[in-house]
């Protein structure tokens, strides 16, 4: 679980994690399966899910405080950004030596390049939203998100 993914891996993860359609019972869904995974694993985390820049669900974890928000909302900002996750934007930078928010110029306060930011998008690729979680390790982060999805694509 711990394991950094590849570049190429986490392309992959994206697409196979493209949703059929998008709806606010699928955001409950989602959101409510992040947080029950959190309550059984003692995860102190934020969860915040996006429509569009609009926040549609947000909820903390026993254990999280206020500021996990501020990081779910500048991972979140990083997906917006660029369509893809915040762990790819930091693990890009990384591989291509470079300081994410210098090359970009995006103010730290607002966009944070690390693992938790997941693009939500239609089949197809069209962006539709983000689910941003904070408190855990960067690929803590990343997979409680993209394990709780791929379960609810399958059910």
């Amino acid at each position: 679980m711990h394991d950094m993914p590849s570049l190429e891996e986490l392309q992959e993860e994206q697409r196979s994690l493209e949703l059929p359609e998008f709806h606010y019972d699928f955001v409950w869904q989602l959101g409510s399966r992040l947080y029950q995974r959190a309550r059984e694993n003692h995860f102190p985390v934020a969860i915040e899910i996006r429509h569009g820049s609009d926040l549609v669900f947000a909820m903390l974890a026993p254990g999280a405080t206020i500021d996990n928000f501020d990081w779910t909302r500048r991972k979140s900002a990083v997906v917006h950004r660029f369509h893809r996750s915040s762990l790819f934007a930091k693990l890009e930078a990384q591989s291509k030596n470079y300081d994410f928010n210098t090359r970009f110029r995006l103010p730290p306060g607002d966009f944070a390049a690390g693992g938790g930011g997941v693009p939500l998008i239609l089949k197809g690729g069209v962006f539709i939203g983000s689910v941003g979680i904070s408190g855990l390790p960067d690929i803590q982060d990343h997979k409680l998100v993209t394990g709780c999805l791929a379960e609810l694509l399958a059910a």
